[in-house]
């Protein structure tokens, strides 16, 4: 990582959902605060601001961080996704992770769904067999005050099938 003072402004570029972006900030900039107001990804959410709550959950080269804990600068030359980066880029169409989502009614406000999101879909990658508690696990980094839960785990461990079942028949069909 390059070496920077603190109140330089710099340029920082990373790709973000596939796509090169760049844009100006100074080092101390949050990754939460680059994406939404340099960049204009503003589906990252910021609730609390110190890691606890999920909402600004982001993947950095696949692997779920806290964007609001990550300086900009820390993502230069990386590959950063966010949540509108998880439906299919070419058709648009829901990840299965999504679908389940709504077919469950596992959000309500959306103020938290897309940290939920981001680290779902790089758990699941993962860890394509999840159990109920780990699920838990995870959504215990996750505040939601709408849900309840019980949507949210449903909508996970049927999302976990279904990629399963996709990747079975990916692979049977080789």
């Amino acid at each position: 990582m390059r070496s920077v003072n603190r109140d330089d402004h710099v340029r920082i570029s990373f790709e973000l959902n596939g796509a090169p972006v760049s844009g100006l900030g100074e080092s101390r900039t949050l990754l939460s605060d680059f994406l939404r107001g340099t960049i204009g990804a503003t589906g990252t959410h910021v609730g609390c601001e110190h890691g606890v709550c999920g909402c600004c959950t982001v993947q950095i080269d696949g692997v779920a961080q806290r964007s609001c804990l990550t300086l900009a600068v820390q993502a230069e030359g990386r590959s950063v996704s966010t949540v509108e980066g998880v439906a299919d880029r070419e058709t648009g169409e829901l990840s299965p992770l999504q679908k389940a989502f709504t077919k469950h009614h596992a959000l309500q406000c959306g103020f938290c769904t897309p940290g939920i999101l981001m680290s779902f879909s790089d758990f699941l990658n993962r860890n394509p067999e999840p159990t109920v508690e780990e699920v838990k696990e995870v959504l215990g980094g996750h505040i939601c005050r709408c849900t309840g839960y019980d949507g949210l785990i449903k909508a996970i461990l049927e999302a976990a099938e279904e990629m399963r079942a996709a990747s079975t028949a990916a692979t049977a069909s080789r």
